[in-house]
């Protein structure tokens, strides 16, 4: 399942299936995964909400991600993954929250974090989120920002598979 499209509407079918509401918290895409889920006809069934948390103010307003994790670790980091992705469970209806933070490029990247930089958190209802990292290779900007769709999709994907039945 190589289409994003494709993986979107496979999300939504994990979602309707364990009979969860799915929430996104959104950074570095800005909105493009609770866009993608929401093209999808009959995805308001599936979708409760999605929080697009640009800045730190937003993350820490809108999830609760304490003002010392990005202080200590900054936003993009496994800390800030984790409370984003808690953040939004704890902040909607929803049984799953996807949460990306990173850098997009083409500036703000350093030698410890470089352009292409993401972390993912994933957390299911009644379990701790998790947190993923993954390093794109930086061929731009909108590159990086669809890869890191296309795996947030897929982490869900996995994370509800790994459910058990409702």
């Amino acid at each position: 399942m190589s289409n994003t499209a494709d993986l979107a509407a496979a999300f939504l079918d994990a979602c309707k299936a364990k009979g969860i509401l799915a929430t996104t918290a959104e950074s570095c895409t800005g909105g493009l995964i609770i866009a993608l889920l929401t093209d999808i006809p009959g995805a308001s069934s599936m979708v409760d909400r999605g929080f697009v948390t640009y800045s730190n103010e937003a993350k820490t307003e809108m999830l609760g991600v304490s003002e010392a994790t990005l202080a200590r670790h900054g936003a993009v980091s496994e800390e800030t993954a984790l409370e984003m992705a808690a953040g939004a469970l704890a902040n909607s209806r929803a049984g799953i929250a996807l949460a990306v933070t990173g850098i997009a490029g083409p500036d703000g990247g350093s030698a410890q974090k470089p352009v292409g930089l993401v972390w993912f958190g994933v957390a299911v209802k009644g379990n701790g989120p998790v947190a993923e990292k993954r390093i794109f290779d930086n061929r731009g900007r909108d590159f990086i920002r669809h890869e890191t769709v296309r795996t947030a999709l897929g982490l869900g994907i996995r994370a509800l598979n790994a459910q058990a039945a409702p």
